[in-house]
């Protein structure tokens, strides 16, 4: 396979749209999670400071919330939008509220999704819209149908909302040309999810993939999972499939261990790499069945799907193959990539402060326990901030 000659260490390029004080203030966070006890000891006392409705909202907005996140509302989100757009770089719009539990809850998340599809279109603010199938439904019926367990009449009534409600947003997308992006969520609530998402691809992706599911690759399991769903869709339907390594590593390790069941995790990073790569390599190959986001902050995974594209003489912007990274994260590889020629879209959560705190604390958690991701983004902001001073 020919390499490709991508460096994702420039950081004219990968800062170009941050000012100084945008880049001082991520080269103090991304420190601050850098520095062992003393990182754990803040986040320990944030949290504490959240449980006990410390007023705190200013704070945080200045600090770790304008790193990761665009905006208390949709609204609030254009300026950071059309400035990442400057760039070439597309926004995912994520409302992240999370802890529905009511159907008071989940009519009010699939309002919320539909108003953001709306604005969207009308103006032109995104190809795309991410929700989390908790926001509409109960995590415990997730879990009861992912068990095969039966329904009761009143369950089944309630599964029929939720169906309802998926249907709701993908025929609102479909019928604005953008497309949905349905996280993945834990394993023992995942088998309903695949079965409703894949409902809505057989429905809405006859043409091309308008809902994409999300599948994460350090389950053991994904790649046939992957394999089997092409089998079973391909002569029917564009399979839309957001590719990831995974977010609930360690409440998948601790649930498998308090219930002594064999836990679906991969067993180190070199495994789940493989999962990644064989499953990016598989959809590429076969990439007229399929629509794909590549949501990885791996500079090799990303390297190897462009050389993929090259491989099987696919165009850098074939719409049917967008590279994906979170807001605040890896602008070295969304930003070169959009300069490359590829097509490139942010994760964009936005909300109101305290409501989007439990996506806040996964991203600081996350950041410190992966020590390699902090200090490459120190290394690259160092390097940024010393090239302007030159």
């Amino acid at each position: 396979m020919k390499k490709n000659n991508l460096e994702f260490n420039n950081t004219k390029i990968s800062f170009n749209y941050k000012s100084n004080f945008d880049l001082k203030r991520a080269y103090f966070l991304f420190k601050l999670l850098s520095l062992g006890y003393i990182s754990k000891f803040s986040r320990k006392l944030l949290k504490t400071l959240v449980w006990m409705n410390f007023p705190i909202d200013s704070l945080v907005k200045k600090t770790v919330y304008a790193q990761f996140c665009g905006g208390t509302d949709i609204l609030d989100c254009v300026e950071v939008i059309n400035n990442l757009k400057k760039s070439n770089v597309y926004s995912i719009l994520d409302y992240s509220i999370e802890g529905s539990v009511n159907e008071n809850d989940f009519e009010n998340s699939i309002n919320k999704c539909l108003k953001i599809l709306e604005e969207c279109k009308s103006k032109n603010l995104s190809k795309f819209i991410v929700f989390k199938p908790s926001a509409v439904g109960r995590f415990e019926l997730y879990e009861k149908i992912t068990s095969n367990s039966v329904l009761s009449e009143t369950e089944s009534r309630e599964w029929s909302k939720v169906e309802i409600r998926f249907n709701k947003i993908c025929l609102e997308a479909s019928k604005k040309d953008i497309m949905v992006l349905v996280d993945a969520e834990e394993s023992w609530i995942q088998t309903a999810i695949d079965e409703l998402v894949t409902k809505m691809m057989n429905i809405y992706n006859s043409e091309k993939a308008v809902v994409f599911n999300t599948i994460q690759a350090y389950r053991k399991d994904r790649f046939d999972y992957l394999t089997k769903l092409h089998k079973d869709l391909k002569d029917s339907v564009k399979i839309g499939v957001k590719l990831v390594r995974g977010a609930y590593m360690e409440k998948e390790r601790k649930r498998a261990k308090k219930y002594n069941y064999i836990s679906p995790i991969c067993e180190n990073k070199q495994q789940t790499d493989e999962v990644f790569n064989n499953s990016l390599s598989f959809i590429i190959e076969n990439i007229n069945d399929f629509g794909l986001f590549v949501g990885s902050h791996n500079e090799k995974s990303n390297i190897l799907a462009t050389e993929l594209l090259r491989k099987y003489k696919i165009n850098s912007n074939d719409q049917r193959i967008w590279f994906s990274q979170l807001y605040g994260m890896s602008d070295n590889i969304s930003f070169t990539l959009a300069n490359s020629g590829y097509n490139v879209a942010k994760y964009l959560p936005f909300g109101p402060v305290h409501e989007v705190m439990p996506y806040l604390m996964r991203r600081l958690d996350e950041n410190s326990s992966i020590s390699s991701q902090t200090n490459r983004e120190l290394q690259l902001i160092k390097k940024e901030l010393k090239r302007r001073k030159n």
